[in-house]
């Protein structure tokens, strides 16, 4: 497809999205224009806005700068056309406007920008203009979300379009803090995203999908569903575990046993029904139990105790199972650093950001190091990195929640736009998810396809009830978003 047709279906499908805006709202549009194709794209909307009867300007926010290319070809016919351009000035932002479009910098932006730039923004965001950006808000870096620049805009913009896919940056760090709405809108190269993404290339990143196949439950009986063992602390700290064995067998593990201290065994027995018990005292213990070859699945964390958790981590991990390891496994893995080489494939780790800086703090420096040329170091990078240096899967957890395993495949859960789900962050939900990744080992799906799809079910979950989750609701809403997908 000729790059020049991308620019006009770009533009046109964004001055669409504006004119809904200014639908009954009279004034100007002012559109701020970069030097490249970003801002090839805004002078182009411009022209079909000025086409459509609006009063546009267009701001230069690089003024004598020289465009080229496609920009240069949508510059020479606004000129022609008799759309107004002059220099982005505080006269122009000062001005009463019903829009103001930001097409200043879009996905190549590889270095930091001038205050001049978010404070265009910042301008119009304190005269409560509305604000849409064009493919993405400037200042944003397109492959990390992060801000590239020293201070920046704290409120969010009211529409974001870009075109055909989102980015990762619209995912990532800030970039779904700061852009608003997000629409994505067509411009005819379906066909070659799609070649793009049968080729397989390392770059490609998933965004928001799950694969139903897996989840529906057919012919057979328990034991063809797995058997998940969530291990669990001592008296009073069994809440955790329970909530994490729910979780499994609410997504489909044929049978869940919590192995807690004896003395914990009557408290979890009052509280659980359909999931069994085992005594399991200690690391010995815990390897008669594991002598079972239908446990085929094992969650260490929630609840356990470092110390706890430290000493049956070998056990665990000396074992051919698949393994789930969570809260304070994670941080006895941290202390213990021998027993990275006892992590295999079958693994999934599951840190929030305080403890994968504890797992991994060479990889969490660089991502949290200022960028200085290039594209900004994402927590796609270091995901990535982290799965490489663990040798298994490594979910990342937060509003963008990035997976990854160590061939370098990554996708990004995202609970943001049409998807946020800030009910989640409430006590326990992390412990309902490891629950949900292990039933899901437990029932035969692979390490990266478990992680993912729990991380998914999870926000579905929590969308699907509401305000006022707690960790509780989470596995007894799986029925009806199991419904919802048809299964």
């Amino acid at each position: 497809m000729p790059t020049l047709l991308m620019m006009e279906n770009a533009a046109r499908s964004a001055a669409v999205l504006c004119g809904r805006l200014l639908r009954d709202r009279p004034g100007e549009v002012v559109v701020l224009a970069g030097p490249g194709n970003n801002g090839g794209d805004g002078l182009a909307l411009a022209r079909f806005l000025h086409n459509a009867g609006r009063e546009v300007t267009v701001g230069l926010v690089v003024p004598g700068a020289e465009f080229a290319g496609d920009a240069a070809v949508n510059f020479g016919i606004a000129r022609a056309m008799g759309v107004p351009v002059e220099a982005a000035s505080a006269e122009l932002l000062a001005r009463p406007a019903a829009l103001v479009v930001d097409a200043m910098f879009g996905t190549g932006l590889t270095r930091d920008i001038a205050p001049g730039v978010w404070g265009s923004l910042a301008m119009a965001q304190a005269r409560r203009c509305r604000i849409v950006a064009v493919d993405i808000l400037s200042g944003l870096c397109a492959d990390s979300g992060r801000v590239r620049s020293a201070d920046y805009i704290e409120t969010p913009v009211g529409l974001t379009v870009t075109f055909q896919r989102p980015r990762v940056g619209h995912h990532l760090g800030q970039g779904a803090a700061l852009s608003g709405r997000l629409r994505v809108v067509d411009i005819g190269l379906e066909r070659q995203v799609q070649d793009l993404l049968q080729e397989g290339c390392e770059k490609v990143v998933d965004l928001d999908w799950v694969r139903t196949s897996a989840l529906p439950k057919v012919v057979g009986h328990k034991f063809g569903y797995g058997h998940a063992l969530i291990l669990s602390g001592g008296v009073g700290r069994g809440g955790a575990a329970r909530l994490a064995a729910r979780g499994a067998l609410r997504i489909g593990a044929g049978l869940v046993t919590v192995g807690c201290p004896p003395a914990a065994v009557i408290e979890n027995a009052a509280r659980l029904e359909a999931v069994m018990l085992r005594p399991v005292p200690d690391a010995a213990a815990l390897a008669a139990v594991l002598e079972d070859g239908r446990i085929n699945a094992v969650c260490l964390g929630p609840g356990m105790g470092v110390a706890r958790a430290g000493g049956m981590l070998p056990v665990v991990l000396g074992t051919p199972r698949r393994v789930v390891l969570d809260a304070d496994a994670l941080t006895a893995l941290a202390e213990n650093r021998a027993l990275f080489a006892h992590l295999h494939r079958d693994c999934v780790l599951t840190p929030h950001a305080g403890e994968f800086a504890r797992l991994f703090p060479d990889i969490a420096a660089r991502l949290a190091a200022a960028a200085t040329k290039g594209p900004a170091h994402s927590k796609v990078d270091a995901t990535r990195d982290a799965a490489a240096q663990a040798g298994c899967v490594v979910l990342f957890k937060g509003a963008d929640t990035v997976i990854a395993d160590p061939s370098g495949a990554c996708s990004i859960n995202s609970a943001a736009y049409d998807r946020a789900a800030p009910w989640l962050a409430t006590a326990g939900s992390g412990d309902v998810l490891a629950g949900f990744i292990t039933g899901l080992l437990a029932r035969g799906l692979p390490p990266l396809q478990a992680a993912e799809t729990a991380a998914w079910l999870h926000v579905a979950c929590a969308r699907s009830f509401g305000p006022g989750l707690i960790a509780e609701d989470l596995p007894e809403e799986l029925p009806k978003v199991f419904r919802g997908l048809a299964l």
